[in-house]
């Protein structure tokens, strides 16, 4: 008979610990909110996009260019982005560019991509 080593055999309840996690759980509201974060950036397009502002500002049309996409899609996904407060953009005559949104987009980007590269 296989036993999985993985399951806790025991039934007790460590109050102190518990209770710290309790103290400090958030609300539900936080949870969903960051579960459509990940679940925004957990598409392969995006994060494609999202690598790209990583390196540079760039407007649609490189994005385009460098995701071999049509400007179409890379505006539709931009949009996604941009509504979800993980990109931003600016104007600059007839040219819109998009960078990441802020330090936080960034490091949640950088530290993704830098865990999947050390597992490699």
């Amino acid at each position: 008979m296989s036993r999985n080593e993985f399951t806790c055999d025991c039934n007790i309840i460590h109050e102190d610990i518990v209770n710290k996690v309790l103290e400090k759980i958030p609300k539900d509201i936080t949870f969903s909110q960051l579960a459509k974060l990940f679940k925004l950036i957990g598409d392969t397009t995006r994060c494609k996009i999202l690598f790209a502002l990583d390196q540079d500002e760039m407007c649609v049309c490189d994005l385009a260019n460098v995701l071999n996409m049509t400007k179409s899609s890379v505006s539709h996904q931009l949009a996604t982005l941009r509504e979800s407060g993980i990109v931003k953009c600016r104007r600059s005559g007839k040219e819109v560019y998009y960078t990441l949104d802020d330090d936080h987009i960034v490091k949640l980007f950088e530290i993704g991509l830098e865990h999947i590269n050390h597992k490699n």
